[in-house]
């Protein structure tokens, strides 16, 4: 067991601080990744980091790492997060886990000194697709080498630009992008808002969490023929809209009758022609479908596509889809959760188990790592707003878990 104390004006003062780089003057953030605000806000975490006695450095692709060597070498432990928002975005997703690992590793050296594992706090340069919708994790697909040279002349702005005049703007070379592999970590912890409601509705500040959600973005075709809505007989129709009413209501209640962690989502809808006289030819639509549990999840998914075909070929429509996003389930190390719970109850800190119902840095760094995630209560359950908000109470409380679990694991 540590004996520490966390500082809740110094976790405060970083926030505020950091929530400038990109601020729209009030609770708003927008800062897109290799943005003039992004950059300000690398340079000040770069900065943090040293003041607190880390070793601080810039990847290849822009993710930056503070460093407190360990007197036995070995593979490292790394705790961190993502540091762009979404546009506009608030001051706490991604961002707060980024400056947890600065607070837990400055709280350690000056309390314990130099540890016998290396311990490291990192900043993602992207995880939000703000900017890039394509990007897909591109700081930490980088770390564990799933990115090429040639990935960033074809992932594109939402302006047209690549992601390789992007870098280039900021001083970095997109073709130096996989020297940004790393395979000496071993353990990677990511603090985060739950972005849901569930911790608040159980009066709870802090979760232990089991694992990271699996996620299928389809984006579905259904193709039937353009007729008058008035001359044309409902008998005699080949209607996509009406294919689509029947899908759509079938996979979310589907979802809802699986009950909690299950959730189906269809957020995204175009018909063509969109006229109000009009039986249209096609309709387009997105199906988000999440699932923790690696078996559950291709049982949900199955259970879907037997839906759309089933209706598809009742109502004599053409149907396709693709598959958008396809991230499999990301359970969590058992030694690191039997760590982290540990640690809460060292400190007094009241928490639950719970999965992970957004996706996260974490997933990707489970191909090189062992990985666990730790999540603070968000009033509301909002993110992605300007009206997310984490106590500092809450915080310093997920700050305390953490900086345990790294004691114990690197001390």
């Amino acid at each position: 067991m540590g004996s520490f104390a966390i500082d809740p004006d110094y976790v405060e003062k970083l926030i505020l601080e950091m929530a400038q780089y990109g601020s729209d003057g009030g609770t708003g953030v927008s800062r897109t990744v290799y943005s003039p605000e992004w950059v300000g806000a690398t340079r000040q975490y770069a900065k943090w980091c040293r003041e607190a006695g880390l070793e601080a450095r810039e990847d290849a692709v822009g993710n930056v790492w503070g460093r407190l060597p360990g007197s036995q070498g070995g593979k490292a432990i790394v705790t961190g997060s993502h540091i762009d928002t979404q546009t506009p975005g608030g001051r706490y997703d991604g961002t707060l886990g980024a400056l947890a690992g600065i607070v837990a590793l400055k709280v350690l050296r000056e309390t314990y000194g130099q540890p016998r594992r290396t311990l490291e706090c990192v900043a993602l340069c992207e995880e939000e697709n703000s900017r890039f919708p394509t990007a897909q994790w591109w700081g930490s697909r980088a770390v564990t080498g799933r990115t090429r040279p040639e990935d960033a002349d074809t992932v594109q702005a939402f302006t047209g630009e690549s992601i390789a005049e992007a870098m280039r703007e900021v001083g970095l070379d997109p073709k130096r992008v996989e020297e940004a592999k790393r395979d000496d970590i071993e353990y990677f912890i990511e603090l985060h808002i739950e972005q849901g409601p569930i911790l608040e509705q159980a009066g709870l500040p802090v979760a232990v969490v089991t694992g990271v959600t699996g996620i299928r973005h389809y984006l579905v075709t259904l193709k039937g023929e353009q007729n008058h809505a008035g001359a044309f007989p409902m008998d005699l129709r080949r209607d996509p809209m009406a294919g689509f009413a029947e899908i759509a209501s079938g996979v979310i209640d589907t979802a809802h009758r699986w009950g909690r962690p299950a959730v189906t989502t269809v957020g995204r809808v175009i018909s063509d022609p969109n006229g109000i006289a009009v039986v249209p030819g096609s309709v387009e639509f997105s199906i988000d479908v999440r699932h923790p549990d690696p078996a559950r999840v291709d049982a949900l998914y199955a259970s879907h596509e037997r839906q759309m075909q089933e209706v598809a070929a009742r109502r004599g429509l053409d149907l396709s889809w693709e598959i958008l996003n396809d991230q499999p389930p990301c359970p969590s190390d058992p030694d690191i959760l039997a760590q982290l719970k540990a640690a809460a109850d060292t400190y007094g800190v009241p928490y639950m188990s719970m999965a992970s119902g957004a996706g996260h840095d974490t997933q990707q760094m489970a191909r090189i790592a062992k990985v666990a995630m730790i999540f603070v209560r968000s009033k509301d359950g909002r993110s992605h707003t300007p009206d997310e908000f984490s106590s500092i109470e809450d915080i310093v409380a997920g700050i305390k878990v953490l900086t345990e679990t790294l004691y114990r694991l690197a001390y």
